[in-house]
C-alpha cells in the first residue's frame, strides 16, 4: 500500500487516522505510545513524528509506504 503526499510531510498520528488504521487521534496517540507502530522497521514512540517520502510504517500486520 502506498501513500501519496499532498505536502512536505504528515505526522504519524494524523497518517494512522486518515488511512483508518484507528478510529481516532487519541487511539492513535496511544497505540504510538504503547509501541505497536513501526517505522522503517523500529518502534517509534513520536506521535507527531514528521513522515516524508520513503518512509515505510507498519501497524497492525498493515503496511504503508509514503510516497
Amino acid at each position: 500500500m502506498e501513500f501519496e503526499l499532498t505536502s512536505e510531510y504528515i505526522e504519524l498520528n494524523k497518517l494512522l487516522k486518515l488511512l483508518g488504521w484507528v478510529e481516532s487521534g487519541g487511539v492513535a496517540n496511544m497505540v504510538i505510545t504503547e509501541g505497536l507502530v513501526f517505522v522503517n522497521g523500529e518502534v517509534d514512540t513520536r506521535k507527531r513524528k514528521k513522515l516524508r517520502t520513503g518512509e515505510v510504517v507498519e501497524f497492525n500486520e498493515q503496511k504503508v509506504t509514503v510516497k
